[in-house]
């Protein structure tokens, strides 16, 4: 059994002398579909577990369940470790740990990126507490490595009982459509709840990435997920204190981000369209796509080079943040931050979403994490507001007071502490109550008064109103501008949210 699960562990692969065959889905299959062809060296592959009892002694395999070493991937270094779910169904035992620990170390030391694949029904619990002071030291492993190096998990088939806590510790995790992630599994949360689900319903890829976010980017079979994960690392640096890749430039898919955005301000649109008119074509990568979907966030290029983009998204929940939206946010914000990625922050918010859900759900400390997040940050931060900033949103959405390089906006962009008929109906209650017809013109004078955008360029809270269409080469001269600092190291962990 697992922890995870009541799995009775010990069935293995066909067997030739003793050894597993190598299905195509076997580990080391896996990391050479991962890898440059011929670059995977293995280490510890005669690795043995000194355990016995439980039959455990007549069980022995070389590598004890794990794949681990050193490869490349587009010529970069890597370190990559595989389990094994073929050989004593992938669980981890001492051996097994300390394989993977080592891999983790391995990489921080050398200042090279860790991939590990997810397919393990658990601790091996034949080994008692062994498995599970292997998992400490797994978990250990990548504290260590947190926000020095990146970390990236694939969950290809069961991640269960104390195995999810070393994804949930790494900075990003993809699911393929057959993995799954669960601290209990199905037939122990039916003994316990009386509940009665399945392993995919109770922790499948869309459980995971549309309700809780455990899962950052979800791909159909086990070649899209890997490569999925080539694809992350072509944005990220090999270490915190190493640049991050340069590509070729592209031209965006189109140079009329403005066109996207209607007049109105109530009027919903897709902001992707915005961001498809600043960055290099087909560059975005959007991460936790389907949840908190209020806020988009994701890897792109400008120029080239690597950038993270934050945006409201007015087609969901016109925009707000709230509580998921803010910790979303926040963990993004930070990974970029410790890994030297520029921030790129597009604004069309209306506030915070109200509501006893939401203050009962921790919005004030949610909401925080974000603002700590952005006022903390050292890289370049380049805000754009399109269309309207208001109230405590507005300051949370990387604003001038809180530290941005640089706060550009479109002509008729608003920001105030609220929207005119709220304000309106605020500060001129009694006259409007008085006289109704006077509320239409109140209105218009509170946005030329205290909303436009040339009342806050006029003060500084907006660098600089530009047309829609100059808005790529405004960012990214803004960012040529900053990117000669001072050398950088290690800036903060990568802390879960």
């Amino acid at each position: 059994m697992t922890v995870g699960d009541d799995t009775v562990l010990g069935s293995e692969a066909p067997s030739v002398e003793g050894l597993p065959l190598r299905p195509a889905d076997s580990a080391r299959s896996r990391v050479e579909v991962l890898a440059d062809d011929g670059t995977f060296l293995e280490l510890g592959s005669q690795r043995l577990h000194r355990a016995t009892g439980f039959g455990l002694e007549d069980k022995r395999f070389p590598g004890d369940g794990v794949v681990a070493g050193t490869a490349a991937i587009d010529g970069r270094p890597v370190h990559v470790f595989a389990q094994d779910r073929y050989v004593l169904s992938g669980s981890l035992g001492e051996a097994h740990a300390d394989r993977i620990a080592d891999t983790i170390a391995k990489a921080t030391r050398g200042g090279t990126p860790v991939i590990g694949i997810n397919d393990s029904g658990g601790a091996r619990i034949q080994e008692g507490v062994a498995s599970l002071d292997g998992y400490g030291r797994v978990f250990s492993a990548n504290v260590a490595a947190s926000g020095r190096v990146p970390q990236i998990s694939v969950i290809l088939g069961a991640c269960a009982g104390g195995a999810v806590y070393s994804p949930a510790l790494m900075d990003l995790t993809i699911m393929s459509d057959a993995g799954t992630m669960f601290l209990t599994g199905p037939r122990i949360v039916r003994a316990v709840t009386g509940e009665d689900v399945d392993a995919r319903s109770l922790g499948g890829p869309e459980v995971h990435g549309t309700r809780t976010g455990s899962t950052h980017l979800v791909a159909p079979d086990d070649a899209s997920a890997l490569a999925l994960a080539r694809r992350v690392l072509s944005y990220l640096p090999s270490a915190a204190w190493l640049p991050t890749p340069q590509v070729a430039p592209r031209s965006p898919a189109h140079d009329d981000p403005g066109g996207a955005v209607p007049r109105e301000a109530r009027d919903p649109y897709d902001v992707r369209d915005v961001i498809a008119g600043i960055v290099d074509e087909d560059s975005l990568l959007e991460l936790q796509q389907g949840w908190a979907r209020n806020l988009v966030i994701g890897f792109a290029r400008i120029e080239g080079a690597s950038v993270g983009v934050i945006a409201n998204q007015p087609a969901w929940l016109a925009g707000v943040l709230d509580a998921t939206a803010s910790e979303k946010g926040a963990r993004f914000v930070r990974f970029c931050d410790a890994f030297g990625i520029p921030l790129v922050v597009l604004v069309d918010v209306p506030g915070f979403l109200p509501g006893t859900a939401q203050e009962h759900g921790g919005v004030i400390r949610r909401g925080a994490k974000l603002l700590h997040a952005f006022t903390s940050a050292t890289v370049p931060r380049i805000s754009l507001v399109l269309r309207k900033a208001y109230g405590g949103a507005y300051i949370v959405m990387n604003s001038r007071s809180i530290g941005a390089d640089a706060v550009l906006a479109w002509p008729g962009a608003e920001l105030a502490v609220l929207g005119a008929e709220g304000a309106a109906d605020l500060i001129f209650r009694r006259e409007i109550e008085a006289h109704p017809e006077r509320r239409e013109p109140l209105m218009d004078g509170y946005r030329r008064e205290a909303m436009a955008v040339d009342v806050a360029a006029g003060r500084g809270s907006v660098s600089e109103i530009i047309d829609p269409k100059d808005s790529r080469a405004a960012i990214a001269a803004l960012l040529r501008s900053l990117q000669g600092g001072a050398p950088r190291g290690f800036v903060h962990d990568n802390l879960p949210q």
